[in-house]
C-alpha cells in the first residue's frame, strides 16, 4: 500500500522547477503552486505580467493533489441555509459561482489541451437521515422557485438506481457536477503558466513578507528574495505563521482518502452504476467516486486530526471499515492508496477572499476547493486588476477562530461534537 495520493503517483510531471532561479522582480508573486495558484499564474502571464509561483514542496503536493478530484455544484452550506442567512437573491449569487466555477475547469481544459479525464458525470448528494432527504426535497424546490434550476431527488425505494448499497434514505442529483483526475490537472495549469511566460520556483518556501509599500512586497523564500508589485496567497489548509492574520481564520482539517485496486466492470457498475460524484450528509462526510481506471476512491474526515504517515494509516483503516459498511461485497477488495491532506474551513464555511494589510488572498474553500480554487485563481486576477465585481465573497464577513495562534489545538473538540450531531439527526 501506498501512502502517497493517487493522483500525484499517475501524473506526469510538467517539469522540474525545484532549481529554477527566484527572480528578482515581478509583477505579481504566487505563493501556492495548487489550483488556485496556477489558475492565477496562467491568467497573469496570457495578460503580459511577470508572475512567479512560489512554492514549498512541489506543483500540487497541497490539496489539489490530495482530495477526491470531484468539481462539485452546491455550497458548502447547503443551499436552503444559504437562503436562511443571506436571502434568496444573495443565495443564489453564490450557487451560480459553484457553477461558473465548473465551467471555468471547463474552459481551462479546452483552452490548454489539458488531458484529465473531465467528465461531467453529476453529483450524487446522499441523505444519511430521513430529515436529510426532506431537506434535499426542499432545496429542489428552492432552487427550482429562486433560481430556475432543476435537480432531481431520488427516493430510499429507488436508490439502487444510483448506489449499490442500502445505507441511505434516497437522494438527490444534480447533472452538471464533474470529476477529474487533479493531478494531471494540476501539472497541465503548471505547464500551462510556464509556456505562458510564467515562472514556478519548487522548493521555494516563503519565510516572511516585508511590505516596502502600498502593495509592494519583498517576498523573502528559502532560494531567494523576490520583489513583487501584488502578492496572492493562496496556500488554503497549508496557511502557516507567514501570513499569521489568515492563519488565524482557517481551521485545517484533515480529510483522508483510501483508493482501492482496479475493480472488474460488474462491480463498478454495481457501486456506482452511472459513475456519479458522491459525498453523504453527515457532518462527518463519506465521499466516493470511481477513478478513471475503474478503482473506487473512498475519502472522509475520518479523524480530526491532521495527516502524518501515522495519522493517514489510522484513517486508512477507519476508511475501510466504513467502505465495507456501505458496500460489503468489497471486504475482499485490496487497498493500494492512502493518504490524508488538508481542508481548509472557515467558521461560517464559506469562500473568503480580498486583500488584507496591502496582500491579497483567496481561500477557506470548505471541501469545495476543486472548482472555486481554480475558477478564484482566475477571478483573483480581474479582482487584483480593480474589478470589484470580479469577487462576490468579499463582503463576507471574515472573524478568527477564538484562541487559533498555530497549531489547531480544538479539532478533537470539533470531531466529538460532529460524532454526537451525526448520531441525534
Amino acid at each position: 500500500m501506498k501512502l502517497i495520493p493517487y493522483w500525484l503517483d499517475t501524473a506526469e510531471p510538467s517539469g522540474d522547477y525545484r532549481r529554477t532561479p527566484v527572480p528578482d522582480e515581478v509583477d505579481v508573486a504566487v505563493i501556492g503552486a495548487g489550483f488556485t495558484g496556477l489558475s492565477a499564474a496562467v491568467e497573469f502571464a496570457n495578460q503580459g505580467a511577470s508572475v512567479a509561483v512560489l512554492e514549498r514542496h512541489t506543483v500540487g503536493w497541497g490539496a489539489s493533489g490530495r482530495n477526491g478530484g470531484m468539481a462539485t455544484t452546491g455550497l458548502a452550506i447547503g443551499f436552503n441555509t444559504a437562503v436562511k442567512r443571506y436571502g434568496g437573491t444573495r443565495a443564489v449569487e453564490m450557487f451560480r459561482e459553484y457553477n461558473d466555477a465548473i465551467d471555468t475547469i471547463e474552459k481551462l481544459v479546452h483552452n490548454y489541451g489539458i488531458e484529465c479525464d473531465f467528465q461531467r458525470f453529476g453529483k450524487l448528494s446522499l441523505a444519511f437521515h430521513p430529515s436529510h432527504y426532506e431537506g434535499m426535497l426542499k432545496s429542489q424546490e428552492q432552487l427550482a422557485s429562486l433560481a430556475d434550476y432543476d435537480v432531481i431527488t431520488i427516493p430510499k425505494s429507488e436508490i439502487h438506481s444510483e448506489i449499490g448499497s442500502d445505507f441511505y434514505h434516497g437522494a438527490m442529483l444534480d447533472p452538471l457536477g464533474a470529476g477529474l483526475h487533479v493531478g494531471k490537472f494540476a501539472h497541465g495549469l503548471a505547464g500551462a503558466a510556464v509556456a505562458a511566460g510564467a515562472v514556478v520556483c519548487e522548493n521555494a518556501a516563503v519565510t516572511e513578507l516585508h511590505k516596502v509599500s502600498g502593495t509592494v512586497h519583498d517576498v523573502h523564500t528559502t532560494r531567494g528574495v523576490v520583489r513583487a508589485k501584488q502578492v496572492l496567497v493562496a496556500t488554503s489548509g497549508y496557511t502557516g505563521a507567514v501570513t499569521s492574520w489568515l492563519q488565524r481564520r482557517v481551521i485545517p482539517v484533515g480529510s483522508f482518502i483510501i483508493v482501492t485496486e482496479p475493480l472488474p466492470d460488474e462491480v463498478v457498475d454495481r457501486i456506482l452504476p452511472n459513475r456519479r460524484q458522491s459525498s453523504d450528509s453527515k457532518m462527518l462526510t463519506y465521499y466516493f467516486r470511481i477513478t478513471p481506471d475503474n478503482r473506487l476512491l473512498f475519502g472522509g474526515r475520518a479523524r480530526f486530526a491532521l495527516s502524518s504517515p501515522d495519522s493517514d494509516v489510522k484513517s486508512g483503516k477507519i476508511l475501510r471499515q466504513a467502505m465495507i459498511e456501505l458496500f460489503p461485497y468489497l471486504s475482499n477488495v485490496k487497498v493500494d492508496y492512502t493518504w490524508g491532506g488538508l481542508v481548509d474551513l472557515s467558521m461560517d464555511q464559506m469562500v473568503h477572499a480580498g486583500i488584507h494589510d496591502g496582500v491579497f488572498y483567496s481561500l477557506c474553500y470548505s471541501g469545495h476547493g476543486v472548482q472555486m480554487a481554480a475558477h478564484m485563481g482566475k477571478k483573483m486576477v480581474a479582482y487584483m486588476g480593480g474589478d470589484k465585481t470580479a469577487n462576490v465573497w468579499e463582503d463576507l464577513k471574515n472573524p478568527p477562530v477564538p484562541g487559533h495562534f498555530g497549531p489547531p489545538w480544538f479539532l478533537p473538540i470539533i470531531g466529538g461534537a460532529a460524532k454526537i450531531i451525526d448520531r441525534i439527526k
